[in-house]
């Protein structure tokens, strides 16, 4: 594809930290300098009482926190619309309480088939990514109240020649939104910074891509889609790097952490971790910078080059949660997506512009006390996507100065856990954690109990617990 960098760079790995000399504009920030906000702790024993009866594993969404970080959304996007991410939600309960509210409208669904069950109820469903899926496409047209509802990804015009093998020509118009890749690339393409989406980078492509897409029978260019994942979807207040672990002591003492030569390395290299989260952050805060400047010029000139040949586009949709402030300041875009900000997941603790409260969580029980300063949870390894890291696996968070022994990590049937408090638990106490990311977690468990300031609780079901896998 004209736009892809040439194959022979595709295996080049750029560190972040090896960015700084790159970028050369100044990084702007609304809390430059500072670390980010610690975020705001959950009230313990209000969850505590409400769940008393419930065993665990179980899922809790913290009302109040949930809707100071709706607020907080609306806020930030200053007066323009917010599409719900539902990949990041997956309860179509909390789905329907959000977009109620004042400042969400619409959902950016991420499978055809979840688009096509939600449009049983919300009106405006639009599918994030490009689809392949033949049977979902022949449902979407077997039910033109749905396909009327429902906005399908395209970024190529082989997706079109798709679309009509599987469905030919006498069929309902469908909606489309045109995806344009909003990553940042540099030095002739070598370092590309950002997610693998579309195919479309340039307005040049755009326009082209646009008008083969009015120019076709049986399709309705509506939309314009640009993620930047680079700067919605990366924190620019990383915490500094882990220090290097010993091996964990078999009796559960000592602090298993340190270089493998006592505990008297900590010390020592604290001023080197501290430097190092520095320099990266300080490097992703100009890398995002200079990509914000790149973008929105390309977003208008690409916007307008699409309107040349679509004048009835209906809406721009970009951003994320890590970039509502941000990307709602583009003229050319008319709303905004998020979803993960809902629940406050700890990949989002890092922002300096944002600190989400923690909403979402799950409780396991202490099965086991194999030795002094341990205990064992039930299950928790609920890992989250993206690249394997520490980043991807829960965080125990309640009682607090528990962590995870780096020989076992999250175990998909126990968990070991580390700490002065695992002395004062007992077998069948409760671990809250929370999850790396959002709407993973409710791939775990078939409910979501919403708990109230009042401390009330109401069960409603996840899409797992509705029998739905997407």
């Amino acid at each position: 594809m004209a736009n892809e960098p040439d194959s022979r760079h595709d295996g080049d790995v750029v560190a972040l930290e090896n960015l700084v000399g790159i970028f050369t504009r100044p990084a702007a920030s609304s809390r430059s300098g500072h670390p980010p906000a610690a975020p705001p702790q959950p009230d313990w024993d209000r969850l505590a009482t409400a769940t008393a009866t419930l065993d665990p594993p179980f899922a809790v969404v913290d009302l109040p926190a949930l809707w100071a970080n709706a607020a907080d959304l609306v806020r930030r996007a200053a007066g323009k619309p917010i599409r719900v991410a539902s990949k990041s939600v997956r309860s179509r309960a909390v789905l329907r309480a959000v977009l109620a509210t004042d400042g969400f409208a619409g959902i950016l669904a991420y499978t055809l088939p979840e688009a096509i069950w939600l449009a049983e109820e919300f009106p405006d469903v639009v599918v994030g990514y490009p689809t392949a899926d033949r049977a979902a496409l022949r449902t979407l047209v077997d039910h033109p109240f749905a396909a009327s509802r429902v906005t399908l990804m395209i970024d190529s015009v082989e997706q079109l020649d798709l679309i009509d093998t599987v469905l030919g020509a006498a069929r309902p118009q469908l909606r489309v939104c045109l995806d344009l890749d909003a990553s940042l690339r540099l030095a002739a393409g070598r370092v590309h910074l950002g997610v693998r989406r579309s195919p479309v980078h340039s307005a040049e492509q755009a326009g082209e891509l646009a008008e083969a897409i009015a120019t076709r029978p049986g399709f309705a260019l509506v939309g314009l889609m640009a993620y930047e994942a680079q700067i919605a979807g990366m924190g620019d207040a990383p915490p500094p790097p882990p220090l290097p672990s010993a091996a964990e002591p078999a009796d559960g003492s000592g602090s298993g952490s340190g270089s493998g030569s006592g505990s008297g390395s900590a010390p020592r290299l604290e001023p080197a971790r501290r430097a190092a989260a520095s320099a990266r952050a300080e490097a992703v805060r100009r890398m995002q910078a200079r990509s914000r400047a790149e973008l929105a010029e390309r977003r208008a000139a690409a916007v307008a080059a699409v309107r040349e040949v679509a004048p009835g586009l209906e809406f721009v949709n970009g951003g994320g949660t890590g970039s509502v402030h941000l990307t709602t300041a583009e003229p050319a875009v008319t709303e905004i997506a998020a979803g993960s900000g809902l629940y406050g997941p700890t990949l989002f603790d890092i922002y300096q512009a944002f600190t989400p409260a923690p909403a979402a969580l799950f409780a396991l029980p202490v099965v086991r006390r194999p030795a002094p300063g341990i205990v064992t949870v039930a299950g928790g390894g609920w890992i989250a996507s993206g690249p394997a890291g520490p980043d991807r696996v829960p965080r125990p968070v309640h009682p607090a100065g528990l962590r995870m022994i780096g020989t076992e990590g999250a175990g998909e049937v126990q968990t070991p856990l580390r700490g002065p408090a695992a002395d004062t638990l007992r077998i069948g106490d409760r671990v809250w954690f929370r999850h790396a990311k959002a709407g993973e977690l409710c791939e775990h468990v078939n409910a979501l109990h919403l708990v109230g300031a009042d401390g009330s609780v109401q069960a409603v079901p996840t899409y797992r617990g509705e029998g739905r896998a997407f």
